[in-house]
């Protein structure tokens, strides 16, 4: 997928949202690049169970990496309906392909009111240079 295309919560996980053929929102939720290369070395990932519901803002997983464990948000309400068990197999090969092969779960949408708090690329870059311009 093509990071500019993207809508991206402000705790840098990044969000593809699709119409099913049934009319349903289909939201596909990964890391960032620029958060895996903050993280660098991961060596786990703890991914919510298909069935489970999310909020947006609260936490569905971990990512553990030899420098921290950080909180995995979700982006928007909704039912996890598929998650990506290769990625969390595979580690090493996420920062390879974050926006493609490294998506992590894919989420049913009960209500599209996250999605306004969701950034566009433009602006997600501009949060990613202010982080840097602070370390």
């Amino acid at each position: 997928m093509n990071p500019e295309e993207l809508r991206y919560a402000k705790t840098h996980e990044w969000v593809h949202v699709e119409t099913d053929a049934s009319g349903r929102k289909i939201a596909t939720v990964g890391i960032t690049a620029f958060a895996l290369e903050a993280l660098t070395d991961l060596v786990f990932i703890d991914l919510p169970e298909v069935g489970r519901s999310v909020q947006a803002g609260v936490p569905m997983g971990e990512v553990e990496s030899v420098k921290a464990v950080s909180d995995l948000y979700s982006p928007v309400d909704g039912e996890v309906i598929e998650v990506n068990t290769g990625a969390a197999d595979q580690l090493d090969k996420l920062p390879e392909d974050p926006y493609g092969a490294g998506w992590l779960v894919k989420i049913k949408i009960t209500d599209e009111a996250g999605l306004k708090d969701l950034l566009d690329y433009q602006a997600y870059q501009k949060q990613c240079a202010e982080e840097m311009s602070e370390q």
